[in-house]
């Protein structure tokens, strides 16, 4: 494989860690040959040493790493050696962070104290006006003169106590100056990044890492890709940390984090990862753990065939071409599967679980936004009467035994080669593993015009053996819809949640899979804030289903909320204030609201959100149409029936 078909990673089939330089963060190198590093942020006021204190306490003993503090201001990051100091005195020695935005002198003094400062470069010595201004290059040049005149005493300090530097870039919060000569998007967040660095290394200072997060994990993982891509061009290799931003709580929240994270570990990038939760910190340890912990032995994976030619661009989204086949492929949005293949279908309440709820009285079939579009049911037939629209897949012997309208047949790859020319133009399922597709498979494929493949896989390293199908699809121009489906065995759900969004939701962000099947193994879980464990396994990994492809943003089947993970700079409870906003909104598909605690994620960090509900001051809401102030410091109290005063102002269907 020649190295311009994946500029962004060592190798698309074989893992293997893009080799970065260490960075020394207090006693806990990052980079290099070092373990992927798991970090959070405390949600406690700075000034309350203390509170700081023992929250950090029990993040650190969850397994987090580094403990990220925020200091909004002169006096936060002086009293980061209050922090400090309280910890070592109890014997903590766990490397601190502090989270700088808009204030150059409280990182200037944190530099002194703590083991790493973030900066975030949109906002560092910029505010953010969402003016659009035509630069040239000598103004241009001129405004990074400014920017290095204000950055360079961070850098010296950062030089003179061992202190490493984060350049956090985030998507929502780009500066006035790129957005005016690269726009809303990867590129700029890259450029964003890179202006800082090369100020940096003038000063011969590479004690650094990078990261470049975003609400939208599609974005996030362009992005990331880009940055290599542009490091690897200038000689550059600085660590990375992963992350997606403002990812929200509970399943939709792990969701987003497991497919922006998991979908670059699976390539080798990500040297620390924060999984960005709006929970209390703690909680973010576990999912993180799991992620890291998925990649400790894959090197030893099987062996899969090198690319030898790129289809596609993995920085620019762009779905994959297919036929139309039933209701797949072309312009249909993903379909899902739902798995009844091992559980006999004898009552209703079973396909309520999958959004088909059977009213007795009209006797009707109503039908949720989240309703499986097929279900397969092994080699029996359901035992029910069924609705009309739900179409169902049973094995190839038992179609053979009823050809009713409404089933069809799911062949494996023998069974296709052998059938194919007596089925003619019968819409099939035709089942095969990533290592059974040769090239006699897919000729057979090329002549296909009435199939759907459900693309599988045995080796360990699934997603690029799966991607390289999808490959060798598109380079033969085969244009047959394909879904993805996994069956996964695991310990628990929120085990199928992070492994389930990284395989599946890896393949969607490439504009890969015209359907998801995904099936859930898993002992009996204990009940968690977030999960119930009174539901059949059918509904639960259906609407996980359905929660991936809301993430990847190709089926659009609920309300979005992006919100922030809360911090020191919070300025009301995110988490009691999100779960209100939720309970009066999630009825609004494809309504996106954001609720952010504070300015720094306010309009920028909103990205593309519809609605914003943002902390302005103490007890004061500013809300937010599209990054539009409408209305300013609202007493808190009021602001919630505020937003939806103004949801229901602007949107039809609240």
């Amino acid at each position: 494989m020649t190295d311009n078909l994946n500029l962004y990673c060592s190798s698309l089939t074989k893992y293997s860690r893009f080799n970065t330089r260490e960075v020394t963060v207090g006693d806990i190198p990052l980079g290099g040959n070092n373990p992927i590093r798991i970090q959070s942020m405390t949600t406690t006021d700075t000034m309350n040493t203390i509170a700081t204190v023992e929250q950090s306490i029990r993040m650190i003993n969850a397994g987090c790493e580094y403990v990220r503090i925020t200091a909004p201001s002169k006096n936060e990051a002086e009293n980061l050696l209050n922090i400090k100091n309280e910890l070592r005195k109890r014997g903590y020695k766990t490397p601190l962070i502090a989270d700088i935005h808009f204030t150059p002198n409280a990182a200037e003094i944190a530099a002194r104290i703590v083991e790493k400062v973030r900066i975030n470069p949109g906002n560092f010595a910029d505010k953010k006006r969402f003016d659009i201004i035509e630069y040239s290059d000598n103004e241009y040049n001129a405004e990074i003169e400014r920017i290095r005149d204000r950055f360079i005493p961070l850098v010296k300090i950062c030089k003179e106590y061992g202190t490493a530097l984060r350049i956090g870039t985030n998507h929502g919060s780009l500066s006035d100056r790129i957005m005016s000569r690269y726009g809303d998007t990867p590129l700029g967040m890259v450029e964003s990044a890179l202006e800082f660095l090369r100020i940096c290394e003038s000063e011969n200072f590479h004690n650094i890492v990078l990261s470049m997060k975003s609400s939208n994990p599609q974005v996030m993982v362009q992005a990331y890709r880009l940055l290599v891509q542009n490091m690897k061009a200038y000689g550059m290799n600085y660590p990375l940390h992963l992350g997606v931003t403002e990812a929200g709580g509970g399943e939709d929240g792990r969701i987003k984090s497991a497919m922006g994270i998991g979908t670059l570990l699976e390539d080798g990038l990500g040297d620390t990862i924060r999984v960005s939760l709006t929970e209390d910190p703690e909680f973010e340890i576990p999912p993180a753990q799991q992620l890291v912990n998925r990649y400790k032995q894959r090197s030893g994976h099987s062996p899969i065939k090198e690319v030898e030619k790129l289809s596609y661009n993995p920085v620019i989204y762009k779905k994959r071409l297919t036929n139309s086949v039933d209701i797949f492929g072309s312009d249909n949005v993903p379909r899902v599967i739902a798995d009844f293949g091992n559980t006999p279908l004898t009552e209703s309440a079973q396909l309520k679980s999958i959004g088909y709820n059977y009213d007795s009285v009209s006797d009707k079939w109503n039908i949720s936004d989240m309703a499986a579009d097929f279900i397969y049911t092994g080699k029996n037939l359901p035992e029910l009467k069924m609705p009309e629209m739900l179409k169902v897949i049973i094995d190839f012997e038992a179609w053979q035994k009823n050809r009713s309208k409404g089933y069809y047949p799911l062949l494996n790859v023998m069974q296709y080669k052998k059938e194919n020319e007596n089925l003619g133009s019968v819409v099939k399922f035709i089942e095969a593993e990533a290592e059974e597709a040769d090239t006699g498979f897919l000729t057979l494929l090329k002549k296909d015009s009435s199939s759907i493949l459900v693309l599988a896989g045995r080796n360990e390293h699934w997603y690029p053996a799966v991607r390289r199908v999808f490959i060798e699809l598109q380079n033969n121009n085969i244009n047959i819809p394909v879904i993805i489906k996994r069956t996964y065995f695991v310990e628990g759900k929120e085990q199928f949640i992070l492994f389930s969004s990284i395989d599946t939701g890896s393949l969607l962000l490439d504009g890969f899979g015209d359907g998801i099947w995904v099936n859930a193994e898993m002992p009996e879980t204990v009940e968690t804030s977030f999960i119930k464990v009174d539901e059949t396994k059918e509904k639960f990994a259906n609407r996980i289903a359905f929660g991936i492809l809301q993430a990847a943003r190709t089926r659009i089947t609920k309300t979005e909320y992006i919100a922030c993970p809360s911090c020191g700079r919070t300025l009301f409870d995110l988490q009691l204030t999100t779960a209100r906003i939720k309970e009066k909104t999630e009825h609004l598909k494809g309504v996106k609201i954001a609720i952010m605690g504070c300015i720094v994620n306010g309009p920028g960090e909103m990205a593309d959100a519809d609605f914003g509900y943002v902390g302005s001051g103490a007890g004061k809401i500013s809300l937010y149409k599209g990054k539009e102030v409408v209305k300013k410091n609202i007493p808190e109290e009021n602001a919630v029936e505020e937003l939806l005063k103004l949801i229901a102002e602007n949107n039809t269907g609240f």
